[in-house]
């Protein structure tokens, strides 16, 4: 019986012999070829979309990233629906990176105008995407077990193609946000002082969202829906509990993303877990690690 990639788990993949069964540590240098690019995979994503969620938690925009990551699914979805039933091959990437950014730009209207508050319309596209998903994977079944895996989550089948999709994009979206890093915080931080200062509001706010849209859409083709909604809030709440200056925060964020899709995936290896929800609950450990450790600096601040 084929194994579901929603369930999908490293050890999955390695070779049975009939031979002593190595231990862990073997199997995971022996096969360390196959595991390589989910690795790379998840450090890039992790880290990428670490960065990212400081503006995802402290504007507010944590559902925007979840609706964001449902609608990258629907879009893979769509595309095995059209190369199955409509025999035009759409590249699963393509589909999820579309919809993403078709999200994006539907969060980025002003809600008023469609008299709907922000939280309807972040509800509506979340519950939208994430059941035309199903209604769609229903009707490809011979696909349905990508699409568990892309909302749930698994970095076991990452291709080199996916590999260096998620690693171009990631490296365009870094350049960009640190090149124009000082004009998307005060925009972000201080829209009125943006503002007043000239500062072009409505496209630094364009940027951010885009590479938002672009980053969640191909990282959730390759890792799935849940670990990318992960490092791009959880990242952000476990370097902001630090209480760091805001240069620092980013950098911490970013590891801290990183840290979790890698330690994430070596958890499931070891433990014989699934691989994403291992790289969400490592994401949410940072989280509790940072508490610990903000206790702690408080606990001595007064002790002093």
């Amino acid at each position: 019986m084929a194994t579901s990639t929603a369930t999908a788990r490293p050890w999955d993949l390695t070779v049975e012999t009939t031979l002593a069964e190595p231990s862990k540590w073997e199997q995971f240098h022996l096969a360390f070829d196959l595991f390589r690019d989910p690795l790379l995979c998840a450090l890039i994503a992790g880290g990428v979309l670490g960065f990212l969620s400081v503006y995802v938690v402290l504007r507010r925009m944590v559902f925007v990233s979840a609706a964001v990551a449902q609608s990258a699914g629907l879009g893979v979805a769509l595309a095995f629906y059209a190369a199955i039933h409509l025999g035009t091959h759409v590249e699963p990437v393509l589909g999820a990176t579309a919809l993403a950014l078709l999200a994006t730009l539907l969060l980025m209207t002003e809600p008023a105008k469609l008299r709907l508050t922000r939280e309807s319309l972040l509800g509506l596209a979340y519950a939208l995407a994430g059941g035309a998903a199903v209604l769609v994977g229903d009707r490809i079944a011979q696909e349905a077990h990508d699409i568990q895996g892309i909302l749930f989550g698994t970095a076991v089948l990452v291709t080199p193609e996916q590999l260096h999709t998620v690693a171009i994009a990631g490296a365009g979206v870094m350049f960009i946000q640190l090149w124009w890093y000082r004009g998307i915080t005060f925009a972000s931080f201080d829209r009125t002082g943006a503002l007043v200062q000239g500062l072009p509001v409505r496209l630094l706010d364009g940027v951010l969202m885009v590479s938002i849209g672009v980053m969640v859409g191909v990282c959730a083709r390759a890792l799935g829906a849940l670990p990318v909604f992960a490092f791009s809030t959880l990242s952000a709440i476990a370097a902001l509990m630090l209480e760091l200056r805001l240069p620092w925060t980013f950098f911490v964020a970013t590891v801290f993303g990183a840290i979790a899709g890698v330690g994430g995936y070596l958890f499931a290896f070891f433990y014989d877990f699934p691989v994403g929800g291992s790289q969400t609950v490592f994401a949410a450990a940072m989280v509790a690690v940072a508490t610990v450790v903000r206790m702690l600096v408080h606990a001595v601040q007064k002790a002093r």
